[in-house]
Order: structure tokens, then sequence, then C-alpha cells
């Protein structure tokens, strides 16, 4: 056997070897997004309520109303014009969905995934994050921008 043909044949085995291990390594980002999505959702939640608690701290008024629907989603009303918010998590795909009734009407609605991801060196080093656009999202400067629109302003602070 000649050594370029071993070395072929090493390097084909080792190519399905990398196949079979990114398989399993989406099998195990899948469930894992599955197992913790709930997690997420309770998260994502808490920081839009506390975004609205802080805001109505600072105007010293109500201009934020923030209330969970019967149907689970979160949506935020604002006094000050009259439009809403609703964030909406899908269980099923493992979407979360921020519609904003402040938006220009040309611009989409905000729709992240959550996704499992190996956070370490180790086979058990797991996370899970929220993806938008196949890039990592900032809840906290997500929110903020979206609420920043909701009251009349732009997304950002001008420079």
């Amino acid at each position: 056997m000649s050594d370029e043909t071993k070395r072929a044949a090493q390097e084909y085995l080792a190519g399905r070897l990398t196949e079979q291990q990114q398989v399993q390594e989406q099998k195990f980002n899948a469930a894992l997004a599955v197992e913790r999505a709930p997690l997420v959702w309770r998260e994502v939640k808490e920081i839009v309520s506390r975004k609205c608690d802080e805001w109505n701290a600072i105007t010293n008024e109500r201009t934020l109303v923030c209330k969970e629907t019967v149907l689970g989603d979160v949506r935020i009303w604002c006094t000050s014009t009259s439009r809403h918010l609703t964030v909406h998590f899908d269980s099923r795909n493992l979407l979360i969905t921020v519609k904003n009734a402040g938006r220009l009407d040309h611009e989409t609605d905000v729709v992240m995934r959550i996704e499992g991801f190996r956070s370490g060196a180790g086979a058990d080093d797991r996370d899970v994050r929220m993806i938008r656009n196949e890039e990592v999202v900032n809840i906290d400067m997500l929110i903020l921008g979206e609420l920043r629109v909701l009251v009349g302003m732009t997304r950002q602070k001008n420079a």
C-alpha cells in the first residue's frame, strides 16, 4: 500500500468522522435549545419588565405600561403615543418575535432564534443564546432600542 493511498484513506475517515461529530453536535445543541427555551423566555420577559420599570422611574410617570397577555405574550403600551410593542414566544420553533407599532411601515419585525452552542472545550460545556441575522443578540440593547422607537425617538442616541 502506498503512502499516498494511506493518507487519502485517512483523510476520508477523518472527514467522515468530522461529519458525524457535527451531526451529533447539532443534535446536542438542538436538545439544549428545546430544554432551556422556557428559561430564555422567562429571562426576556424579566428584562422587558425591568426596562419598562426603569424607564418609568426615570420619567416619574407611567409612560410605558407592561402587561403579560392571556396568551403569554408581553405587551407594552406607550401612553404618550398610543402605540404598542408585543414580544411573542413561539415555543414550537424556538423563536422570539418583537412587533413594534412605532416602527416605520417598511421595517420588519425582529425575529430571534434560540439556539444551543458549545461554550467551552468540554463536551458538557454548553449554553443557549439568541441569534438574529446570524449574530448573537444583546437583548438589553435591542429592547432599549425598541422602546425608544415606541415612544417616538430614534433607535440610537445621535452622536
